[in-house]
């Protein structure tokens, strides 16, 4: 199987290898659009700053390459926040897969939310055998509200999106790579689709 993580400038990308790794699999980082492409699984990552980030994609083209992917696509923290329609983060327009637009959580709540987090109302294949109220591990100060492509959500100030899904395409607010059996567990699932 070819894994590949999208390697633009913007992610921690080998925490996410290492962990792969750790699965019995191995990963190859790749800005290639044909490496990508041609991959069984594709895992899109992001830290950082949305703008910047969107800037990245579009110099090598991945912005265009993205959504028209047809393998299994899991997108990880802003990796996530770039495949909605919109963040106001930086002011940006996202890769229009999944249909919700990214806020600031509001001043009611310290941002960033750092730390661990339950999920609950798991709905994918994603959280095959994951139980409901599990912890994960989140960074992040926007979030995407909740919609009918929510496959999870959490609760901080106000219950929003952990995960997203729509067709091929899914999406992880937390990181699984610094989430322990669980995110292991979700992280092979994924691998395994």
């Amino acid at each position: 199987m070819k894994i590949v993580i999208i390697n633009y400038g913007a992610g921690n990308i080998q925490s996410i290898k290492f962990a792969i790794q750790r699965l019995g699999y191995e990963a190859e980082l790749s800005h290639d659009a044909q490496e990508i492409q041609n991959a069984d699984k594709v895992i899109f990552p992001g830290v950082g700053e949305a703008s910047s980030a969107m800037s990245k994609l579009k110099a090598t083209h991945l912005d265009t390459v993205i959504p028209t992917l047809t393998q299994p696509v899991l997108g990880i923290c802003l990796g996530m926040q770039l495949m909605c329609n919109y963040s106001e983060e930086g002011n940006t327009q996202g890769l229009k897969i999944f249909d919700v637009d990214v806020l600031r959580f509001n001043h009611k709540v310290k941002v960033p939310q750092i730390g661990w987090n339950q999920i609950e109302n798991l709905n994918s294949p994603l959280f095959e055998g994951v139980t409901e109220k599990e912890y994960v591990y989140l960074v992040h100060s926007y979030y995407a509200p909740i919609t009918d492509q929510t496959v999870a959500r959490s609760t901080y100030g106000l219950p929003y999106a952990t995960a997203l899904q729509k067709d091929n395409f899914y999406g992880v607010q937390f990181h699984p790579e610094k989430s322990s059996s669980t995110g292991e567990k979700i992280l092979k699932n994924f691998l395994e689709l």
